[in-house]
């Protein structure tokens, strides 16, 4: 049986080399070639810019369980048809459904003297409710300080976080990395104490005065009730840590009227090419179609929708036919719970299909700079390998472990997973802010990530057989 699968793979091998005009070892010069028209294609007639402008303009801000979430999967279909797939299709998927309402408010109150603060409530957060709340503020810098100062310091007050993005971190994923945890177990860790409200440094490399906000959870093994939690802006952060040195009592009145709803039902949207030798077998690239409320999601991640989709378009528009299957996935509810990628990697478990790689873009529209690799059945060496094709591009880095959060649940069935690598010196300056808008988004920075992550897909197209 073993040898004849080997003579099987032989054979389709050879006949995929006939079909396209190469050899069965196909040269670098080829691969070099195609990569070449990918290229001139992508920045000369993709569409990536101008489906991202329709996208963030007239849809917006995409959270999951809204109506503009709803208006991006229509969306999302019809732009994969007029790529050029071959099939667009559904994919069931349930979400949660939480509502900002109406605008944030905070309020210094020391001295006798108020100050606002720029303030937005996280994803997932309870309200406070129209009437507010108002308590003294206490400020730690870890959850080491936050235990040691317990009951007795936190009982009825409000904990700020005041931990900044890590300056020094030559990665800005990795500063990301290490703050986030506050955002996300901050309030449930000041709730055990007693606290009434939670509010945290925004994640941001810049200091600036747009506060930041991103998904947070409330861990029941660590605390049962559930309290508010807020972002303060970088400026407003540094504000309140002023004013506490020399007013310790001063008060934060804070106004939110978020709420969370029952979950709805939701979609991703999944545009395939089919493939012409192996149909059965699987390549995808993606990203996520929804985004926070407060902005465009153009960097995050209309950029990675229009970037898998301009995939489908280059492969269509210059008659290169997939040998294995290739699929775009617009991935439904990144941001605040990973429904969509659930949906799509227990689906591709019941159906026992076989992926052969995965890859993720989201980490923003900016100049690209290389792929993560994640190391499984050896894709990391493969992909290393054809770093001098990609080196008149100046995409110079393939690194050892890669992926992303919507393809994450495909890594842990055994899938190798990629994730895109533009330069994020940037990314953090506006994510998860109201500034993450189109304008925000240069043309050819896009379509560079684009024809790379085209490129890349060729490759694996080409040379998993």
């Amino acid at each position: 049986m073993y040898k004849n699968l080997k003579l099987y793979k032989l054979i389709t091998c050879c006949i995929a080399a006939l079909l396209h005009g190469f050899t069965l070892a196909q040269t670098p010069l080829s691969d070099s070639a195609v990569m070449r028209s990918i290229y001139t294609f992508q920045l000369t007639q993709g569409s990536a810019y101008e489906q991202l402008r329709t996208l963030t303009k007239t849809i917006g801000g995409r959270l999951s369980g809204s109506k503009q979430a709803e208006a991006a999967v229509y969306w999302a279909k019809k732009t994969m048809l007029e790529a050029g797939a071959d099939t667009v299709y559904l994919q069931a998927c349930m979400v949660p459904h939480w509502e900002r309402g109406q605008k944030e408010r905070a309020l210094l109150l020391h001295s006798k003297t108020t100050t606002p603060l720029k303030v937005i409530a996280l994803g997932s957060s309870v309200g406070t409710g129209p009437d507010g709340l108002e308590a003294e503020v206490v400020e730690v810098k870890s959850f080491e300080e936050l235990e040691k100062l317990g009951s007795t310091h936190i009982q009825g007050k409000i904990v700020f976080y005041n931990v900044f993005f890590d300056q020094s971190k030559i990665r800005t994923g990795a500063a990301y990395g290490e703050a986030v945890v506050f955002r996300s177990k901050g309030a449930s860790m000041a709730a055990q104490y007693g606290a009434v409200a939670s509010v945290v440094r925004s994640m941001a490399s810049n200091a600036d005065d747009e506060p930041h906000t991103g998904n947070m959870n409330y861990y029941t093994s660590i605390s049962e009730r559930k309290i508010p939690a807020f972002a303060l802006s970088y400026t407003s952060a540094d504000i309140l840590a002023k004013t506490l040195k020399h007013v310790p009592h001063a008060k934060l009145r804070l106004v939110s009227t978020c709420r969370n709803l029952a979950e709805s039902p939701s979609f991703n949207v999944i545009g395939e090419l089919k493939g012409s030798l192996f149909p059965n077998q699987y390549l995808i690239c993606g990203g996520h179609l929804d985004s926070w409320d407060n902005g465009e999601g153009a960097h995050d991640d209309g950029a990675g929708i229009v970037q898998s989709i301009a995939v489908l378009e280059g492969f269509k528009k210059l008659g290169i036919r997939p040998y294995h299957t290739l699929r775009a996935v617009a991935f439904m509810n990144e941001e605040n719970g990973l429904g969509g990628a659930l949906a799509y990697a227990n689906n591709a478990k019941q159906k026992h299909e076989l992926h052969l790689a995965a890859l993720e873009s989201d980490a923003g529209g900016f100049t690209p700079r290389g792929f993560g690799v994640d190391t499984t059945k050896g894709l990391y060496q493969t992909v290393k390998n054809w770093m001098p094709l990609f080196k008149p591009y100046f995409i110079d880095r393939i690194d050892a472990g890669g992926g992303g959060a919507d393809i994450s649940p495909l890594e842990e069935q055994g899938v190798p997973c990629i994730g895109f690598e533009p330069d994020t010196q940037r990314y953090f300056d506006i994510h998860h802010t109201a500034a993450d808008t189109f304008d925000k988004i240069n043309k050819r920075e896009l379509l560079l990530g684009a024809a790379g992550i085209q490129a890349l897909m060729y490759l694996l197209d080409r040379h998993l057989l």
